[in-house]
C-alpha cells in the first residue's frame, strides 16, 4: 500500500507503492516497474500468486489502476456498498473498499463476502438491499448479449498522449469483441461536460479538507497512540523528524497545502466543491451519459475511467485488456525511479455504471474476460518462491487457518464474513492444487 494513499507528496517527490514501513513495491511485468497505486502491493501479490485475492481501497483510481498494471481484475464498488470501518480515510465522501482478484469470478466471491450494511459506517445504510446480492451469480458467459454500452470519447481523448496509442489500439479491438458478443455499442456517448481544471480544483478542496478531519477522527478512536499523533500537524512533524520517512527527498507538499487552507470539511467552500463534483461526475458525466443513451454501462480504457466515478461514488470493474508491445520506448515515473511504460506492462479496460449496478458490470466484465482471456497471454518476468499454503495450517473448525494473527473488523457480522472468506480461499486453494497436478502431468505449470 502506498503510504497515505499517495496523499503526502507531490508526484515528482513520490512513487507509487512506497511506504516507510514496507519499502518499495515493484510491478512484476518489467524490471523496476511502477506498480501504480495506491493499492500497489494488493495487486502485485495477486498477480504473482502470493494471494488468490486481496483488498484495496480507492479514493480515485487506487484499486483499478494497480489492478490494470498487474494484469488482474479490480472492482471499485459503489460508495457505501462496503464498510470503511477501521480504514484510515482520505475522504469519507469518496473512499471505498473493494476486491482485487486474478479473475472476475474471484473478485466477485470477495465482493459478496465484504459487501453489506455496517452500523460502524453510516454510508452503508444507503444500500437498497435487504439481502446483499450474490455477485458470483452475475458471472454469465452471455452477459454482453443484448446489452447497451457506450463510449464517452470526450472523457477518453483528454487523457491521450504518445504512450496511450497501444492502449487505444487494443481498446478498439475490444469494442469489436463487445459487438460480436451481442452488445450494441453507442459511439460518442459523451459527457455533457468534462472540465478537467474544475475537476482538479474542486477535488483538491474536498480531499484536503476531508483528510485533515478524517485523520483527527481516526486518531481519536485509537486505544493506544505511542507517537502521540492526533492531528495532521502532528503527523507532518513526526514525518519530518524520522529518517525512515525519507524527508525531504519525499516531501510533505500535499499536507502543507492542506494545513495552509483556512477552511474545514464542513465549511461552505468545501461543501460547494463537493456538490460541484457530484454534478460533474453524475448528471454532467457518467450518469447523464448512461441516461441519455439508455445504457447499461460505459466502456473506457482504465487509465481514463476512474476520475468521474471517484467524485460521484460510482462503481467500476477493470479487467485485463492487453500489454505494451515489444518495441515500446521506456517512460519513467516523475520521480525517475521506476518504469511506468515499457514492453509487456499490462493495461486494462473498465466497465462503469450507475450506483448499485455491480451485478450488471460484473456480468459484462465476465463475458468480456471469458471471450478474450487476455491475462493468460503474458506472464510476469519473476516468479515467487513463497506459497500461500506456507502461511496456512488446518484446524478442526475450518480446513485452513491463517498463521498470522487476524484482527476482526468492527462489523455487525465479522465472524460470518471471515468464515465466508476462509471457505472461499480453501476452495480456491484446493482447485489450484488440482489444476497444478493436472498440468504437472502434462509437463507444465499454470
Amino acid at each position: 500500500m502506498g503510504e497515505w494513499a499517495q496523499c503526502r507528496s507531490r508526484k515528482a517527490s513520490s512513487s507509487h507503492g512506497w511506504s516507510a514501513y514496507g519499502g518499495q513495491v515493484l510491478g512484476a511485468y518489467y524490471p523496476q516497474q511502477d506498480p501504480s497505486g495506491s493499492s500497489s502491493g494488493s495487486a502485485v501479490a495477486v498477480s504473482i500468486g502470493l494471494a488468490l485475492g486481496s483488498i484495496g481501497t480507492e479514493t480515485s483510481g487506487s484499486i483499478v489502476n494497480p489492478a490494470e498494471k498487474s494484469n488482474v481484475v479490480g472492482i471499485k464498488p459503489t460508495l457505501g456498498l462496503t464498510s470503511r470501518d477501521m480504514v484510515i480515510p482520505i475522504s469519507l465522501r469518496q473512499d471505498t473498499v473493494g476486491p482485487i482478484g486474478r479473475t472476475v469470478k474471484d473478485a466477485a466471491y470477495m465482493l459478496s463476502a465484504i459487501a453489506g450494511k455496517d452500523s460502524f459506517d453510516n454510508w452503508t445504510s444507503a444500500q437498497p438491499y435487504e439481502v446483499t446480492p450474490d455477485y458470483v451469480k452475475s458471472c454469465n458467459h452471455l452477459g454482453l448479449k443484448g446489452a447497451r454500452v457506450g463510449i464517452p470519447r470526450n472523457g477518453i481523448d483528454f487523457h491521450l498522449d504518445l504512450s496511450t496509442k497501444p492502449v487505444m489500439d487494443a481498446f478498439e479491438t475490444a469494442v469489436q469483441t463487445v459487438r460480436h458478443a451481442g452488445a450494441r455499442v453507442i459511439e460518442e456517448a459523451n459527457f455533457s461536460s468534462y472540465d478537467a481544471p474544475a475537476f482538479a480544483r474542486n477535488s483538491s478542496i474536498v480531499l484536503d479538507t476531508d483528510f485533515a478531519a478524517g485523520l483527527s477522527n481516526y486518531m481519536s478512536q485509537l486505544v493506544t497512540n505511542p507517537n502521540d499523533i492526533h492531528t495532521l500537524s502532528d503527523l507532518a512533524r513526526f514525518t519530518r523528524f524520522h529518517a525512515q520517512e525519507q524527508y525531504p527527498d519525499r516531501d510533505t507538499y500535499v499536507w502543507d497545502r492542506q494545513l495552509g487552507r483556512n477552511i474545514t470539511h464542513d465549511s461552505p467552500e468545501s461543501w460547494a466543491a463537493y456538490q460541484a463534483n457530484l454534478f460533474m461526475g453524475g448528471e454532467q458525466g457518467v450518469v447523464g451519459a448512461l441516461d441519455r443513451h439508455k445504457l447499461d454501462a460505459l466502456i473506457m480504457p482504465t487509465f481514463a475511467a476512474f476520475h468521474l466515478p471517484a467524485i460521484a461514488g460510482l462503481p467500476i470493474v477493470s479487467v485485463p485488456l492487453g500489454f505494451y508491445p515489444a518495441q515500446t520506448p521506456l517512460r519513467m515515473n516523475q520521480k525517475k525511479t521506476m518504469v511506468s511504460v515499457a514492453p509487456n506492462i499490462p493495461f486494462g479496460i473498465a466497465f462503469v455504471g450507475r450506483k448499485w449496478s455491480e451485478e450488471k458490470l460484473i456480468s459484462l466484465a465476465y463475458a468480456f474476460e471469458q471471450r478474450t482471456m487476455i491475462r493468460r497471454q503474458m506472464r510476469p518476468y519473476i516468479r515467487p518462491t513463497f506459497e500461500l499454503s506456507d502461511q496456512l495450517e488446518p484446524t478442526e473448525e475450518t480446513p485452513y487457518k491463517l498463521k498470522v494473527q487476524y484482527r476482526a473488523p468492527a462489523m455487525d457480522r465479522p465472524k460470518l464474513a471471515y468464515e465466508i472468506m476462509l471457505k472461499t480461499i480453501s476452495r480456491l486453494i484446493s482447485l489450484r492444487s488440482w489444476v497444478r497436478s493436472i498440468f504437472s502431468l502434462n509437463g507444465s505449470l499454470p
